[in-house]
């Protein structure tokens, strides 16, 4: 088995080893957090002095430890291995959320509950332990409950493969099948085009056919994800609705839509009365989940951000295209879905960016009119006092589509940086008006590319 490279965020629990907070790892399920806690993590421990014993770990999402998804029995369960005092113990809990809110028992009569936060609070005061967790509900580890850790907290936030993941992990298994007779060329062209149909859930890379994939990607939504969403949230009789909304989404990324466009759209195509309402929730139990993200719209000239319409991208890319059966593989779509997750990985704000001017036409009857217009820039991307704006464009091949990508950056007067990511491998350049032009690929995996 190759090992796959989480540098980022392996570095990120070496730093915060020992600081006296708990480390909170999220993220979406199966996206890694488990290899970079007990491979990677525990390796690393391993190697700088640290022995197997002190090392205690729980995955909760096993069912030979169902019996400490109970508080109650996981705070017993990890003290009595805590058994020398000169010694430092290294706590790993898994899937944090299969820990169920119980009851007090100690208290007749009483609506008192006892949660894991009660269990990693109980542990944190022990002064020989470090405490690791992961989750996979953003709602469960939201900045509420990390309140209530008392500012003794660090998230450490992971996704699905970057492409530069991707990339080095893609030439080592493709390494090791090379003959020293008939050596095999690694294309990055055919890692490209397997990343934007299969995206980066690391098993992926393991699976050897288009099939295997496929189905691997496809059983997540069923086994996995949605089957998570309905037991945890009790939803009896909506799979049905949760499957056609995924599907709406996913058909749509990189347009604007809101939830009464997709009550519409029910009603219209499946011929099902759900409110808005009702589509807001589950919506937002998909972003809980870490299954997908909302980007609002804000105007870049009035400095205020519009409610609605939003757009909605995909944690992984190729776990839309598995909901949507690999139909629509739209270049366009999926290169600017890939982007976002890529400026979100790399610890960006953003936002979907509207530059609003008016113009003057003439109407039916030949009168000039004032008439105001709307244009979109992908991205707005800030981070402290800086901020970039970005468009996606599969080419800018004839002088037609390079002003249709150029205009609505033409139109912001500041002095931010303007760039346009195409999807042909080019050495970047600039051109007259200062727009910088770098190929998707060079973006991905040169985090500098920004600011060359």
């Amino acid at each position: 088995m190759i090992e796959i490279k989480r540098d980022k965020y392996l570095n990120k629990l070496i730093k915060k080893k020992d600081n006296g907070r708990v480390k909170i790892i999220t993220g979406i399920r199966r996206c890694g957090k488990s290899y970079l806690l007990f491979e990677l993590y525990k390796n690393y421990l391993l190697r700088n002095g640290i022995s197997e014993n002190q090392i205690i770990e729980m995955p909760l999402d096993e069912i030979d430890n169902i019996q400490y998804r109970n508080p109650f029995e996981l705070n017993a369960y990890i003290k009595e291995r805590i058994t020398d005092k000169n010694k430092r113990y290294y706590i790993f809990i898994d899937e944090i959320q299969f820990c169920e809110e119980v009851s007090n028992p100690y208290i007749k009569d009483s609506n008192e509950k006892v949660t894991f936060i009660d269990t990693v609070l109980g542990l944190m005061k022990i002064s020989n332990v470090d405490i690791y967790i992961t989750g996979s509900n953003s709602k469960m580890l939201s900045k509420e409950v990390l309140t209530q850790f008392r500012d003794r907290g660090d998230e450490i936030h992971v996704m699905p493969l970057s492409y530069a993941e991707f990339w080095v992990a893609y030439q080592k298994i493709h390494t090791q099948v090379k003959s020293p007779i008939s050596p095999i060329m690694i294309n990055r062209n055919d890692a490209w085009r397997d990343y934007c149909s299969f995206g980066g859930m690391p098993y992926v890379l393991v699976l050897d056919t288009v099939e295997e994939k496929s189905q691997y990607l496809k059983d997540l939504f069923d086994e996995t994800y949605i089957k998570d969403i309905i037991e945890r949230n009790n939803i009896r009789n909506d799979k049905e609705v949760l499957e056609i909304l995924l599907d709406f989404v996913s058909s749509s990324i990189g347009s604007l839509t809101n939830p009464r466009k997709l009550e519409n759209r029910f009603l219209s195509e499946r011929k099902i009365n759900i409110s808005h309402s009702t589509i807001t929730k589950y919506l937002d139990l998909f972003i809980e989940a870490y299954i997908m993200d909302s980007a609002k719209r804000y105007d870049i000239k009035g400095s205020q951000y519009f409610d609605t319409p939003l757009k909605y991208y995909f944690t992984d890319i190729g776990l839309r295209n598995a909901r949507l059966n690999f139909r629509q593989i739209e270049q366009t779509h999926i290169m600017e879905n890939i982007i976002y997750n890529e400026l979100i990985n790399r610890g960006y704000n953003v936002d979907v960016g509207v530059v609003q001017y008016a113009k003057r036409e003439k109407d039916n009857q030949g009168e000039e009119k004032k008439v105001r217009v709307q244009l979109e820039v992908d991205f707005v991307v800030n981070h402290g006092n800086k901020r970039y704006y970005i468009q996606s464009a599969l080419n800018i091949d004839n002088p037609q589509k390079r002003e249709k990508e150029v205009n609505s950056l033409n139109r912001i007067d500041d002095s931010f940086k303007k760039i346009i990511v195409v999807k042909d491998d080019i050495i970047p350049w600039y051109d007259e008006k200062g727009i910088q032009y770098v190929g998707v690929q060079e973006f991905l995996l040169n985090e500098r590319a920004m600011d060359i």
